[in-house]
């Protein structure tokens, strides 16, 4: 075929592919599928309720569940809640969806451990959720089976779980408190329910419930220690402004704090992905909690030996990114003065991250994370216990000591790196 043939049939192919059926009528653009707003509102929701945080393994498909959920009592694989029928919870009812996020029992009736936090979602309402099972239902199915449990006898037995219930669940719909407002009760419903703060932030019981006379109070889970979340002036929230407490949740950083480890998933998967209003709403209610009726006494003046090892340290280890006088920088490697997390009772969180190196949160707004390498390598633990010691009582901060055989314990549960003996050269 010809040059000028070729064109004008190129021409004629072109011509009818943007006219319709009636002659000279041009097509229709595709249209835009129609938003379902019942999904929607479960998508936020699903956000709010942090569900990928567990659901996601590394490696596995979007809520396909699998995480392995590190407990006192053993461990605990999240559940698949893509809607294979099969394998996850595609043959759930609307009836079923519900019991299980208000009273923890899953579509047979059985017990769900209270890994999953059916004593915060039970604050949830009937419509929310059937929103979020509407959003659940609409992503891809996935067949995947987690693996069984690993929870010694007669901690594998499901029907034990009712007592548990007896003695820390009550069920039933968040209730607006009279006399707060609006903000007040949309953030203390978000902290008390889809958020589930106090899963990390509430000190537990023996058994795993809530200490509720101590609510927010901190937290310790999976060897790491949630800070205080209510006006505590060293541990808590006391020097935290509302906007302090928005930009940490919406960016994961702040002019006080980096979000690392546990706290990380939260950032990244729930409270980045709220609306301004939500974060202030939570914001508003956190500095509304006072600090603990009754106050810690005061930490023992630590050993100056310990002090003036850790001093030493310091400036060969840390001063570079957190400066000398412990002041940081802003945004990027956190102050260490008037630090919350540095001056908690426990001191569980500094030790790990002097262990385990940390690296701070990536989200739309901070995109490029910052790391600190571990250090297990070069400090003993009784280095890195003078050097914790020295953080936690530097620059007008004050906190209990740390010990080097709280350090060795942590040690074998985070970190890769044996112990360097004294005689050893760094």
């Amino acid at each position: 075929m010809n040059r000028p043939r070729a064109l004008a049939l190129a021409a004629a192919v072109a011509g009818l592919a943007m006219t319709a059926p009636g002659a000279g009528q041009p097509v229709a653009p595709p249209a835009t599928p129609a938003v379902n707003p019942q999904v929607e509102e479960g998508r936020y929701l699903a956000a709010l309720g942090d569900c990928e945080s567990c659901h996601d393994r590394p490696g596995g498909q979007k809520l396909a569940g699998g995480l392995p959920l590190n407990t006192p009592f053993g461990v605990i694989y999240s559940a698949n809640i893509t809607p294979d029928r099969d394998t996850g919870i595609g043959a759930w009812s609307e009836a079923d969806f519900y019991r299980a996020m208000h009273e923890g029992r899953n579509n047979h009736n059985a017990h769900l451990y209270p890994a999953f936090p059916y004593a915060y979602f039970t604050r949830m309402s009937r419509a929310e959720v059937d929103a979020i099972r509407a959003y659940l239902m609409a992503q891809p199915a996935v067949s995947y089976r987690p693996r069984a449990n690993r929870l010694p006898f007669p901690l594998s037995i499901r029907a034990l779980v009712g007592v548990w219930n007896w003695l820390y669940f009550k069920p039933g719909d968040f209730q607006p408190a009279a006399g707060q407002s609006a903000a007040w009760n949309r953030g203390a419903y978000i902290v008390e329910g889809p958020g589930h703060c106090g899963a990390c932030h509430t000190p537990k019981t023996f058994l795993g419930g809530d200490k509720q006379q101590q609510a927010l109070q901190g937290g310790q889970l999976d060897n790491w220690f949630a800070p205080d979340l209510n006006g505590d002036a060293r541990g808590g929230l006391a020097d935290w402004t509302t906007a302090d407490i928005v930009e940490f949740l919406k960016t994961g950083r702040n002019a006080r704090s980096s979000a690392s480890g546990s706290m990380s998933d939260v950032i990244v998967h729930s409270t980045s992905q709220m609306n301004d209003g939500d974060l202030a709403a939570v914001a508003t209610y956190l500095k509304s909690l006072p600090a603990a009726k009754a106050a810690a006494p005061a930490p023992a003046a630590p050993d100056p030996a310990a002090m003036q090892a850790g001093a030493a340290l310091y400036l060969d280890n840390c001063a570079a990114c957190h400066r000398a006088d412990g002041a940081g920088v802003p945004r990027e490697f956190p102050p260490l003065k008037g630090n919350s997390n540095v001056q908690t009772g426990n001191p569980t969180t500094v030790d790990r991250f002097i262990l385990s190196g940390t690296e701070s949160t990536a989200t739309d707004a901070r995109p490029t994370p910052l790391a600190m390498p571990s250090f297990a390598w070069k400090l003993t633990d009784a280095e890195i216990a003078d050097v914790a010691t020295y953080i936690r009582n530097s620059w007008g901060n004050a906190a209990p000591p740390v010990s080097a055989g709280d350090v060795a314990k942590l040690r074998g549960k985070v970190a890769a790196h044996p112990v360097r003996k004294p005689s050893e050269k760094a």
